[in-house]
């Protein structure tokens, strides 16, 4: 009788549910860092932007006009990037970009704002995605 009782209540148990709205077991979103990213929020724009596309960092500046419209009109490898570009690769949120002459920023990656900015661990800064409206 008293294992019958012991099973009964181990049943009991296991078939409660828990009626919270919020599944902690969910898989966290997988962000993707291609894309064009500003070093600065997008109030006001700012005078930076990396496109990141296929393995190859570009960086692009805009010193007068219209930031805005220029970096939407920028492609990857249009030749409006300053010379030069740096290789990089993004495995399990773990961003590597070769700086070139035996330089590399290796630095995990935490995406905020619905994937619309990304906070570099090392050296603590943050890019937002251009036209996110993430500040």
């Amino acid at each position: 009788m008293k294992k019958l009782l012991l099973l009964a209540s181990l049943l009991v148990f296991a078939c409660s549910s828990d009626d919270s709205s919020e599944d902690t077991n969910l898989p966290a979103p997988n962000y993707s860092i291609e894309g064009k990213w500003l070093i600065e929020g997008t109030v006001p724009v700012g005078n930076t932007m990396y496109l990141f596309k296929d393995g190859i960092r570009y960086t692009y500046y805009c010193v007068e006009g219209d930031c805005q419209a220029q970096y939407e009109s920028f492609e990857a490898g249009d030749g409006n990037h300053i010379p030069g570009t740096n290789n990089y690769t993004f495995e399990d949120n773990i961003l590597t970009v070769d700086l070139n002459f035996g330089n590399e920023l290796l630095t995990p990656v935490t995406f905020e704002c619905d994937g619309g900015e990304a906070y570099f661990e090392t050296p603590e800064y943050s890019l937002f995605r251009l036209n996110s409206d993430c500040n």
